[in-house]
């Protein structure tokens, strides 16, 4: 795995804290409503990248099966804390599970990995998903290789990425484009895309 990569999981590492509580009450019950039309009650979620650990409790209050996995140790700590749960310590590219899953819900984490490694991952995605089951993931809207601060970014938008889900097998059902839900960040944009696997 890059450079650019372990990068990006030291600054989560280091900024643990901060990203927790910048992101722990950030409104994303529209987005999750949306997935959730696609995955049945009860069913089993892989919280792909799940960062502070929000969705995963809102999956769990809501009656659902969660896996949660982060490559930041300190995130990880974290998250398990407040879902109550182990939180797994897994890269993308080490994903294996096979036909295991009713839904995958990447939120804002997707975006890390380096766009000539996507297309694998997305193959990882949809092999861990049982035939029919819902995808969710969300990008920064934009082209190409972005670097903010010290973090590397993978954008797209509602065009480009298109291909990276239809290539990986899924039927794109949702996708959308919409401002930033953390207060301040409104000027940003976000693509969302949920795709079901064919």
């Amino acid at each position: 795995m890059g450079k650019d990569v372990d990068n990006n999981v030291e600054y989560y590492n280091k900024n643990a804290d901060s990203f927790f509580n910048g992101s722990v009450n950030v409104d994303m019950a529209e987005d999750r409503e949306a997935f959730l039309a696609y995955v049945p009650g009860g069913g089993k979620i892989l919280d792909a990248g799940c960062g502070s650990g929000r969705d995963s409790k809102a999956f769990l209050d809501a009656g659902y099966d969660i896996v949660a996995f982060d490559a930041s140790r300190e995130m990880r700590i974290r998250a398990s804390e407040y879902i109550g749960r182990e939180v797994l310590d897994l890269r993308f590219e080490e994903i294996s599970f096979e036909k295991e899953f009713d839904g995958i819900w990447a939120s804002a984490s997707l975006l890390h990995v380096p766009v000539e490694e996507l297309p694998e991952v997305m193959g990882r995605m949809r092999k861990a998903l049982k035939p029919g089951g819902a995808m969710y993931a969300s990008f920064k809207y934009g082209e190409g290789t972005k670097v903010r601060g010290e973090r590397l970014f993978s954008d797209f938008n509602e065009k480009s990425v298109v291909p990276l889900f239809e290539n990986a097998g899924f039927e794109i059902v949702s996708n959308s484009v919409g401002p930033d839900s953390r207060p301040g960040r409104e000027t940003e944009y976000w693509v969302s895309v949920i795709g079901v696997a064919r």
